[in-house]
């Protein structure tokens, strides 16, 4: 009944979601297989690839603020902590596998080789990724032991390779979990201790980027529009064999700075602009934690396509790596002067905002940067006082 009342919230009450979910993945999956597209996948990056998305859903479902008040009438009644625990696990886990790891899967093996045994590998390794992840969750304090636990289960993954002892590792691995679990209190997914537990000074410096978070969280296209830059940084690599690494990876990371929502966020509230103006010293208050912000998530995105470069062609030094830093913060420091000094104002709907020509100014800047960098790398290190500049300009 526990897990009846979880199942119905997150999948309908006759499982109406599932029925929508599985055909698309089947059809998906016969449509890309019927291909002629072929990616050559190993086990070991496919585990890994699996075994990090699962955990990813799980802990955003975990985390999720829509079932705070469903947990709190469940934990008010009578019942077995230790099935309440399970129960909810395995609904939030067959939430994450077959809603969302499973379209990964359709794709995933629908263009590699991979039979029935990466299928049967992948599922193991969603199944770890569930039962590791909510015991995570849940005994989150202790988050130094679970660091730890996913270090050597990754180093495990990759290393071993399709070795019967990787198996044998995330069995016992999933076995432990399960027995921690089966110790959990039911309040430990609650997450009441979140509330009121930091100071004002804490919550004061980290108010921007609270804010940030939670608009990027109530904006679920923002962050579908970042993964989907992150596929972009999985598959540029692999058009980009034929040039040579000088061009190819900066040309890349100027690709990848056309972040549309993450440059617009002045400019579609306009209300937040003018309070952001009004306030004294708001520019450094605001804009400097927006360009950081900004920075981070460029820089995600930038070494997602690096790494992808690296596996696919190999070659990547540390110029590279200094290029990638350079080129996340200089787009970052742009955008956000551009949000500051030129705001889109004459917009009707936020679509509006998303087809601007302006958007294309900064991956436009950026290209040019690429082409002085492929053409005398050696100005990279002059080029980084670019972006100290930039920052100059929001501090005073």
């Amino acid at each position: 009944m526990m897990y009846k009342a979880f199942s119905r919230k997150l999948f309908g009450v006759n499982h109406e979601r599932l029925r929508r979910t599985l055909p698309v993945c089947l059809l998906v999956f016969c449509g890309l297989r019927f291909g002629e597209f072929r990616v050559l996948i190993t086990p070991s990056i496919l585990h890994l690839m699996v075994s990090t998305f699962t955990g990813g859903v799980m802990w955003q479902a975990l985390s999720s603020k829509d079932n705070a008040g469903l947990l709190q009438n469940m934990l008010m009644l009578p019942l077995d902590g230790r099935k309440f625990v399970l129960s909810y696990t395995a609904a939030l886990g067959l939430y994450a596998v077959l809603t969302k790891t499973a379209m990964l899967l359709a794709v995933v093996l629908a263009v590699s080789a991979g039979g029935v045994a990466a299928l049967s590998g992948s599922i193991i390794c969603a199944v770890h990724a569930v039962l590791l992840t909510a015991c995570f969750y849940g005994w989150r304090k202790y988050w130094y032991v679970y660091v730890l636990w996913i270090a050597v289960m990754t180093a495990a993954v990759l290393y071993l390779g399709e070795s019967m002892c990787v198996f044998a590792l995330l069995a016992g691995s999933s076995m432990s979990a399960l027995m921690l679990l089966l110790r959990m209190d039911g309040y430990a997914f609650y997450g009441m201790e979140k509330a009121g537990s930091r100071t004002r000074k804490s919550r004061r410096h980290a108010l921007v980027w609270r804010y940030l978070f939670r608009y990027l969280t109530a904006h679920k296209n923002y962050l579908i529009n970042t993964m989907v830059l992150w596929g972009g940084g999985c598959v540029l690599p692999f058009f980009f064999r034929e040039m040579e690494s000088r061009w190819a990876v900066p040309v890349g990371f100027a690709v990848l700075s056309l972040n549309t929502p993450m440059g617009i966020l002045l400019s579609c509230d306009p209300g937040l602009l003018q309070a952001v103006r009004s306030l004294p010293d708001g520019r450094r208050r605001f804009c400097v934690p927006y360009c950081l912000f900004f920075s981070l998530c460029n820089l995600m995105t930038n070494s997602i396509f690096l790494i992808s470069y690296q596996l696919q062609t190999g070659g990547a030094v540390w110029l590279m790596m200094e290029a990638a830093v350079f080129f996340a913060l200089q787009s970052a420091v742009c955008s956000v002067l551009l949000e500051w000094y030129h705001p889109i104002l004459d917009w009707r709907i936020e679509s509006d905002l998303w087809h601007h020509p302006r958007k294309y100014v900064v991956p436009a800047v950026m290209l040019l940067l690429a082409g002085a960098v492929g053409t005398v790398p050696a100005l990279l290190p002059a080029l980084l006082l670019l972006p100290a500049a930039g920052m100059a300009l929001l501090l005073f």
